[in-house]
């Protein structure tokens, strides 16, 4: 009895440790010193725990990460499945991390935690293992999560008291000296956040006022002398190519102030969820490229597809893609296109965009830790990328990025 307490909380500790800089971000406590330790710790901790303490480990971590995936399935008509599904995603994570369960060596568990890193589950890439780093005095490039690693194991298997120092020195090679600085676009740009709930969102009795809103922020933004406004993903909940008044209004506006706002296209009977912006009368339209799993496809073999989709999404998971990454030039200056999911997306970041446009809908998950784990992503992809990200969000998230 003793010993499996003893493992539950070794295995929950480590959870702790690798997921706790989310709560903190999310809490207003973001602390260089400490997201650095805990870093370290967890890392450890993943290296040197028993063996069953991993797998409990790796449930809680799916748990601490994304415990609110579940939320969106009321929208869906299937609310039930909520529990399940938080459930199933600590069970992923915890096969995710199994491996490590193969061995007690340090150094064998270290090599398999880095390749893991290249690997994403269901290809949602929402739980990257270097993430712990993005607010610390780490670097978040691949060299710094290895000679992290390594020193992590060192401290153990160096037999020598004397010869322990020189774990330290992995760990000040890893310290980020010179971190690139990201640019600011040289353009007036006005980010809006709205707070819509997902269930008033798409109710056709609610569209008057969610485009009257849209019309009296775009005026303020025009009176306050900003040269581009950015709404959220679908801030107009329809499909805006198919509303040609709608359209042309927004092209009358486009003379005053650029806009940039999510809604949907249709084209040739297929459905995408887009970016439109609109500049001097013109319009432009950004698809959608990479699709979250489970929300806008179904990750699996053609023969489950429809079924699926038909009994849990209701249908709505059948959005087509775009085959490369769009770009939108705004008053000369040119953004990378990111809808939601895209923004935490290498595939966006091709080429090395100096601004990135990202809108978003987090509704779906409201109230929850998603749109702060949303923003750590994003950081890290900014980061990595010396991007600069315009971030509009509904519900929150709505800011600039780097």
């Amino acid at each position: 009895m003793l010993k499996n307490s003893k493992t539950l909380l070794l295995g929950l500790l480590s959870a702790i440790f690798f997921s706790a800089f989310i709560y903190l971000d999310h809490f207003g406590f973001n602390y260089k010193v400490l997201n650095s330790l805990l870093a370290l710790l967890a890392f450890f901790m993943f290296l040197y725990i028993p063996k069953r303490a991993v797998l409990v480990a790796g449930f809680f971590v799916g748990l601490f990460w994304f415990y609110w995936i579940g939320y969106s399935f009321k929208y869906n008509g299937v609310g039930y499945l909520e529990p399940f599904i938080t459930l199933a995603f600590g069970v992923i994570y915890m096969l995710f991390f199994a491996p490590l369960a193969l061995s007690q060596k340090a150094y064998i568990r270290a090599i398999m935690l880095f390749g893991l890193s290249f690997f994403a589950p269901m290809d949602f890439n929402w739980l990257i293992l270097e993430l712990p780093l993005v607010d610390s005095y780490f670097s978040l490039q691949k060299y710094s999560f290895v000679l992290l690693l390594l020193a992590m194991s060192l401290l153990i298997d160096i037999k020598d008291k004397k010869l322990k120092p020189l774990a330290l020195i992995p760990i000040i090679l890893a310290i980020n000296i010179n971190e690139p600085k990201q640019l600011d676009a040289p353009l007036n740009i006005k980010l809006i956040q709205t707070d819509i709930s997902q269930d008033q969102k798409w109710q056709q009795e609610n569209f008057a006022k969610i485009l009257g809103e849209v019309l009296h922020k775009i005026d303020e933004a025009v009176e306050d002398g900003y040269d581009v406004v950015v709404f959220p993903e679908s801030a107009l909940p329809l499909f805006l190519n198919e509303q040609k008044i709608l359209q042309n209004r927004l092209k009358e506006l486009s003379f005053h102030i650029s806009i940039v706002i999510g809604s949907l296209y249709k084209e040739d009977g297929l459905n995408y969820n887009v970016t439109y912006a609109f500049e001097d009368g013109e319009e432009f339209v950004a698809k959608k490229m990479v699709l979250v799993p489970f929300g806008e496809y179904i990750p699996l073999p053609s023969f489950l597809k429809k079924p699926v989709n038909d009994y849990f999404f209701a249908g709505a998971s059948d959005f087509k893609t775009a085959l490369t990454p769009s770009d939108i030039t705004i008053k000369g200056v040119k953004f990378r296109s990111a809808i939601c999911y895209e923004a935490s997306r290498d595939e966006i970041y091709k080429d090395n965009p100096e601004f990135v446009l990202a809108i978003s809908n987090n509704a779906w998950f409201s109230p929850s830790i998603e749109p702060t784990l949303q923003k750590l992503l994003i950081s890290f992809f900014a980061r990595k990328y010396n991007s600069t990200v315009y971030h509009s969000a509904n519900y929150k998230g709505t800011g600039v990025i780097k």
